[in-house]
């Protein structure tokens, strides 16, 4: 595998133009932090990342309050954009107001929305930009919701935090895509399992197992930035590998149970179907990662998540206790005795969580309530990149020393004819970027 950088997020930043000019932040900060006091104020949007999460997250967005428009898009590609203006505005007619002049191109993209008076902006592009990303629209005075993970690397770990305490210290409202934690049925077994009702937790286990994401092919007109941008999935600098992008769900919903992140993860995984060959490329990730996790009391969390076709498909945690087990997903949750045997079931209710994880930051930002998801979504994702940490090196992987220590994934430039972190081989096969347990270092 290519040696990772250390770039730090502050220096690309710098260097990018990334940090905006300190008096033009200020003329954003007094309409951020005091717009919206009622629910009669138009709140304005902005998009950055028109992908197809992207474009639901706004969906979601502007189901949540009538209220809100979508005024500004961003994208890395042009090709991007149009059609997903196009099923918003029929999705929530209205509620779209995207002028040309409003429309935005390009890796430099993001800060043309953020310096414009959009109030909220919404971060959805591939996962490795999003702590510049959120850097960037902290310093700009937004309001920001972004989607999970949010850092795929320590160093971005370490850039979320001082993001996070920026972000208090301007009363910004931050949101993020755990949208199970804004469920109903997930609220409330987790209150009651947390209040002890179904007595000590023994340990837990967690699963994200599905056949698999899509894949583009390459085209003769790319360079390879822009391949591995259009297939982020596949390469760990943008997605942090499936682990990372997500099982993190299924990590979080331990952690909130716990009321905690893991102190250190060993574990073990693979490519098994993910090959070079006639049915495409696949990057350098893995396609199952198995991880034992260890919280500081001495609780287990046993991870396993797999991207192969023909197996036995989850995504749910499970809560051991001294009673039994609860099951929970986004269906609802079950609940079973020491036996083995289902006591109980609750199906889901009451709002969609897609839904409800933006009327609740709406609602935050309406009536200056505190709201600050970001050290949240910092936690679970380094819980996630641990994990990979692990399968990676294959061996023991401690929380401190990886958030300390832990290596730069990312490219020294955002450029279109830069060089990514890793390189095909003459045939277009990344098979020898793929991490090898025993030979790979996690810090």
């Amino acid at each position: 595998m290519t040696e990772p950088n250390h770039t730090s997020r502050r220096s690309f930043l710098k260097r990018s133009g990334g940090i905006v000019a300190a008096t033009t932040l200020g003329a954003h900060l007094g309409v951020a932090r005091s717009a919206h006091a009622s629910g009669s104020d138009m709140i304005k949007l902005g998009l950055i990342g028109c992908g197809k999460r992207g474009r639901g997250a706004v969906a979601d967005c502007l189901a949540a309050d009538k209220n809100i428009k979508l005024v500004a898009v961003a994208d890395a590609f042009e090709d991007m954009i149009t059609p997903g203006i196009r099923i918003l505005s029929q999705a929530r007619p209205g509620q779209v107001d995207v002028k040309p002049d409003r429309i935005f191109v390009g890796l430099d993209a993001y800060r043309k929305v953020l310096a414009s008076d959009v109030d909220l902006v919404l971060l959805a592009s591939p996962p490795g930009f999003r702590p510049y990303h959120y850097r960037a629209a902290v310093e700009a005075g937004k309001h920001i919701f972004m989607e999970k993970p949010c850092c795929v690397d320590a160093p971005g770990y370490r850039s979320l935090l001082e993001s996070n305490k920026l972000a208090e210290e301007k009363n910004l409202k931050v949101g993020v895509g755990f949208q199970r934690r804004h469920q109903q049925h997930y609220r409330e077994i987790v209150e009651r399992i947390r209040n002890g009702q179904f007595g000590d937790i023994q340990f837990f286990r967690a699963y994200f197992n599905t056949a698999g994401v899509w894949s583009r092919p390459r085209t003769p007109d790319q360079t390879e930035m822009e391949y591995q941008i259009r297939n982020w999935y596949y390469f760990v600098w943008l997605s942090g590998d499936h682990i990372v992008e997500q099982h993190v769900h299924n990590l979080d919903v331990a952690n909130w149970i716990r009321g905690a992140h893991p102190v250190e993860a060993q574990g073990m995984g693979g490519r098994e179907v993910r090959k070079f060959g006639p049915r495409g490329d696949f990057g350098h990730i893995y396609d199952h990662h198995s991880v034992e996790f260890t919280y500081a009391d001495g609780t287990k969390l046993f991870s396993q998540c797999r991207h192969i076709p023909g197996c036995w498909q989850t995504a749910s945690e499970h809560t051991h206790t001294a009673q039994g087990y609860v099951s929970t997903d986004e269906r609802g949750y079950m609940i079973y005795g020491p036996d083995g045997k289902r006591i109980s079931r609750s199906r889901a209710k009451g709002r969609r969580s897609y839904d409800q994880e933006h009327v609740d930051l709406i609602d935050a930002i309406r009536n200056d309530k505190k709201y600050l998801e970001g050290p949240i979504g910092a936690e679970a994702s380094l819980s996630a990149i641990l994990g990979r940490m692990a399968t990676y090196s294959g061996n023991v992987v401690r929380w401190d020393e990886a958030a300390a220590d832990g290596p730069s994934e990312m490219p020294k430039e955002f450029a279109w004819n830069a060089a990514p972190p890793v390189l095909p081989d003459k045939e277009g096969s990344y098979e020898h970027a793929v991490a090898m347990p025993g030979r790979y270092k996690a810090y």
